[in-house]
């Protein structure tokens, strides 16, 4: 039987397990909920539940702090810019299928337009020669 994944951002842990995923004090974890470094869902009990990506913030700002002193107003900072950068390169790689899909489409006109005219300049052309009407070739033309 196939391993089920949760969705990243599925509230699955209560506080306790969660604090012991990050080796953190769940005070620490009620702490930055409360100035806004982590956002956990709540339950209509108000328990907080923390999801996969929860544990993956607070596992940066773990690092963030502990092994290189960044202050968590600094942590504040590289949390809302790498957001940020996250959005940001979604919608460059939308951006960029985009474009790609226009240049497929573009190339496909092209092949279109260049077998159009490959196949005009193979049509069979008929040559005319341009003369003047003599008088007589008038003349005959116009009685009969």
């Amino acid at each position: 039987m196939p391993e089920e994944r949760l969705p990243e951002d599925e509230p699955c842990y209560v506080i306790s397990v969660a604090a012991r995923m990050v080796s953190l004090h769940p005070q620490t974890l009620r702490y930055y909920d409360r100035i806004g470094l982590i956002k956990p869902s709540r339950t209509v009990g108000r328990t907080r539940l923390y999801s996969q990506r929860d544990i993956e913030t607070l596992r940066k700002i773990v690092r963030l702090t502990d092994d290189l002193g960044v202050n968590l107003a600094g942590v504040e900072v590289i949390l809302n810019m790498s957001e940020v950068i996250e959005k940001l390169q979604e919608e460059l790689e939308r951006v960029r299928a985009q474009a790609q899909a226009e240049i497929e489409a573009l190339r496909t006109r092209l092949q279109e337009l260049e077998a159009r005219e490959k196949a005009l300049r193979e049509a069979q052309v008929i040559n005319v020669v341009v003369r003047e009407v003599t008088p007589e070739e008038k003349e005959h033309h116009e009685r009969g």
